[in-house]
């Protein structure tokens, strides 16, 4: 069995004004910055074989200083990359509200993707949890860090509980910055696991 922990990367501007970022590369602020260390003191010590994160720089960094402070590497995997939302990419909530209101609404009450460009959250899942089992193979019987973003988290979630996208986004809210969930893999299957990392 392998142990996959899938943390979300720290704080960016764009987070703190809710625009929606997919594919453009804010980098961490100094609020994310402190987040990424403190999920390094939280990591300290354990028994962690390898970090993977999106190449996308706020995953990349939170998982560099995670890394360093476990003396690993970082290999980025362009599948963990957070979902492409299109036409919504740079805007807040308020802009895409006023601009796409149809869509938004889709977003906001059905929990599927509003915009109608970019990628699906079903394409999003597919290529994420792809990758999580690709990488499961690669460490069999250990632990390993996987730092993306919520998309690609809601991803694992939605494979592990059996449900599309939506029904996982109906499970939980939105995931705090640096939060961590933990996934074992077995018979190439996410199980979630509920325990500290």
């Amino acid at each position: 069995m392998t142990t996959i922990l899938i943390a979300r990367h720290g704080e960016t501007d764009w987070n703190r004004e809710r625009r929606f970022q997919g594919h453009a590369d804010p980098p961490l602020n100094e609020l994310g910055r402190q987040q990424a260390h403190e999920l390094a003191e939280a990591l300290a010590g354990s028994d962690i074989a390898a970090v993977y994160a999106s190449p996308l720089a706020r995953a990349r960094e939170t998982a560099e200083i995670v890394a360093a402070a476990l003396e690993l590497p970082v290999e980025t995997r362009a599948a963990l990359r957070e979902v492409d939302v299109g036409s919504w990419q740079g805007l807040t909530r308020d802009e895409v509200e006023e601009r796409f209101p149809e869509g938004f609404r889709r977003w906001l009450d059905n929990f599927d993707h509003g915009w109608e460009d970019g990628e699906s959250y079903d394409e999003l899942g597919q290529r994420v949890v792809a990758d999580l089992l690709r990488l499961a193979a690669r460490h069999p019987g250990e632990r390993i860090l996987v730092v993306t973003h919520g998309g690609a988290m809601r991803a694992a979630q939605a494979a592990a509980a059996e449900t599309d996208y939506a029904g996982a986004r109906r499970l939980s809210g939105p995931f705090a910055n640096c939060a961590i969930l933990v996934f074992a893999v077995e018979s190439e299957r996410l199980r979630r696991v509920d325990s500290d990392p």
